[in-house]
């Protein structure tokens, strides 16, 4: 569908007040709150629109494969920094910007909204509005391209994004060390606070899996520091597109974003952490009440990733001045209130 076809859609939408659910791939439609509406997809709206190596930034159509973006990235030697899980095969890029998801190059690289450069959606009026640009600078006024990221489609269908890319490194190492979770999490806040060429730190089962990216030598020289057992690279394509053994199956599965060194709540069972002890899966049966709860007193927040029953609050609570905030971008971007209504949070 063009763009001029998807403006009709939406403008039509928004004059009866008709719902539409966005879709993309239809890779994260587990992710977020479940919503109901006439179906938007962006799957036919795809290409690389403009893309030179010399600048690092590539821009896309929305329903572009982030296969196909990630392919000719690395004809280049080049690469997205944040690492988005790859949650299937029909992965497109717009659909990576409205999750906000990064993966275990997060705390290392930046999350997907440090390398959105622009965008360009349609509002729920069905208006082309452009926000940001190509360029990687310092800007006065507010970054409303930035908000697109996590925003899952609430505040606009993002039909084009630039993003910022980044060169391959020359090395790339993996290794295993035996510790626990507690003395790998003291040893990553020692090892951070050094020039050290970490890309990943994950955590599972008394193993902690590490990363090591940069130049030959620096590389090198951390390795052999750093001891353990060599591993397989594949093992963090496994960690990016959250396929660990840990985080298959029924049940809720929830995912905390704490502080690097808060301790753990102790409302389920941590079956891993990643980005060097910042995220933690935890299974857990408890009410989300106390979840959220105890995230809040470590000084971070709880999502229920996966397993949410219909109608079910996943993100946690906003303040209620900060969901003012928010209702108030939603009213101002989507009067009509047609674009994905809760799929955050079922105020919006």
């Amino acid at each position: 569908m063009d763009e001029q076809a998807l403006a009709d859609r939406v403008r039509d939408a928004a004059a009866s007040g008709t719902p539409l659910r966005i879709v993309g791939g239809g890779t994260k439609a587990f992710y977020g709150r479940q919503t109901q509406g006439e179906t938007l997809s962006l799957a036919d709206h795809c290409g690389v629109v403009e893309y030179d190596p010399s600048e690092l930034v590539i821009t896309a159509r929305a329903g572009t494969l982030l296969s196909e973006i990630e392919a000719k990235l690395e004809a280049h030697g080049q690469r997205l920094a944040f690492e988005p899980p790859r949650l299937g095969a029909e992965s497109t890029i717009g659909g990576v910007v409205a999750a906000g998801l990064s993966g275990p190059r997060r705390p290392f690289a930046g999350a997907v909204r440090d390398c959105v450069l622009g965008v360009k959606i349609l509002d729920g009026r069905g208006e082309v509005l452009r926000f940001g640009g190509q360029v990687f600078k310092n800007v006065a006024g507010f970054d409303a391209f930035r908000l697109m990221a996590g925003a899952l489609g609430c505040l606009g269908v993002i039909l084009e994004v630039s993003i910022r890319v980044t060169p391959k490194p020359r090395r790339e190492v993996a290794l295993a060390l035996e510790m626990g979770s507690d003395a790998a999490r003291t040893r990553l806040c020692e090892l951070m606070r050094r020039p050290v060429p970490l890309s990943g730190a994950y955590h599972e089962a008394g193993r902690l899996h590490l990363r090591l990216a940069g130049g030959e030598a620096g590389v090198a020289a951390m390795a052999e520091e750093l001891g353990g057992e060599d591993e397989p690279m594949a093992f963090w394509d496994v960690v990016r597109d959250q396929r660990r053994a840990g985080l298959a199956g029924d049940g809720p599965l929830w995912r905390l974003t704490l502080p690097q060194t808060a301790p753990i709540p102790s409302c389920g069972d941590a079956v891993a952490w990643d980005w060097a002890g910042a995220l933690v899966w935890l299974r857990s049966d408890r009410a989300a009440d106390e979840i959220w709860s105890a995230a809040a007193a470590a000084g971070g927040h709880a999502t229920l990733f996966r397993g949410a029953r219909p109608g079910e609050e996943v993100f946690q609570p906003l303040a209620p001045p900060m969901l003012a905030l928010h209702q108030r971008l939603k009213a101002a971007l989507d009067p009509a209130g047609v674009l994905n209504p809760g799929r955050m949070y079922g105020a919006l």
